[in-house]
């Protein structure tokens, strides 16, 4: 079994199995009830890694969040990103990592999730129309004033990756990936080498992981679910590696947090390793 537990940052002591709150609900009244209820649930299994985001319901899901969980054990870390807001031409979400969107983001950010300093703060996306060493500027001008603690990136290259560096100290990256989507092994080598934590986000390929034969043979053999297979293999194939399934359903959370107690054999992890080369999408 792979390590359950990564000092991100060198500082910030999380398991390495943590949860994505996108999906948990905020409206009607009814279905907040059960955001609340799965929220709280995670960190009663042990979790102490969150992830939101401003683009969640425009901070709807750090409010939601800050309901549940309010004032935070102090071992949980929520991370939250910014850098996508309704600036488009009619109103629509667009990447916008100009400074005084960055600087209201974060402000928000700290009002809804009712902190001071949010300790991890990631870019959501590179705002192509404004050049990355002025967004990370602002983001360590934040960090100077105290707002922001650590600094992490979404969705980014290796060349992003080696950019930012120059700039502030990288200590997160978020990025798609999972067993059956490869495509970014380049920039989870990179942060493997710089000992940076990589959080892939769709870590699990939902309702098509049982369709994979080699999955549904390993998870036969461990009387787990393809689901509980598919995670566990992140959690081994690199220790820098630190999920965030997320899910709006309680037993589906039951599910996903007992993936990191699955113990894949060498033969189990080679024949998974198979499946796509390195650099592929599935």
């Amino acid at each position: 079994m792979a390590a359950n537990i990564f000092h991100i940052g060198g500082e910030l002591t999380v398991g390495r199995l943590g949860f994505g709150a996108m999906h948990l609900p905020t409206e009607p009244a009814a279905e907040r009830r059960t955001g609340l209820a799965v929220a709280r649930r995670a960190v009663e299994l042990g979790i102490t890694l969150i992830d939101t985001a401003h683009l969640y319901g425009g901070g709807a899901n750090e409010e939601l969040l800050a309901e549940a969980l309010h004032p935070y054990p102090h071992d949980l870390l929520v991370t939250t990103k910014v850098g996508v807001a309704r600036t488009g031409p009619g109103g629509e979400w667009r990447l916008d990592g100009r400074p005084a969107v960055l600087r209201d983001q974060v402000d928000q950010a700290l009002r809804r999730l009712r902190v001071e300093r949010l300790e991890l703060l990631q870019l959501h996306r590179v705002d192509p129309d404004t050049p990355l060493a002025e967004q990370l500027g602002t983001l360590r001008e934040l960090q100077t004033e105290g707002k922001v603690g650590r600094i992490g990136l979404s969705e980014v290259t290796v060349d992003h990756l080696d950019q930012a560096r120059a700039v502030v100290d990288v200590v997160s990256v978020q990025n798609r990936y999972s067993l059956l989507d490869r495509e970014h092994e380049p920039v989870l080598r990179a942060c493997e080498a710089a000992g940076i934590a990589f959080l892939p986000w769709r870590p699990v390929a939902h309702g098509t992981s049982g369709a994979h034969a080699e999955i549904a043979a390993v998870a036969d053999d461990l009387g787990a679910t393809p689901t509980q297979v598919a995670l566990a293999w992140l959690l081994a194939h690199s220790r820098v590696i630190c999920p965030i399934p997320g899910t709006a359903r309680v037993d589906h959370l039951e599910e996903n947090v007992a993936a990191a107690e699955l113990d894949l054999s060498p033969a189990q992890l080679a024949r998974l390793d198979g499946m796509s080369a390195p650099g592929s999408v599935a």
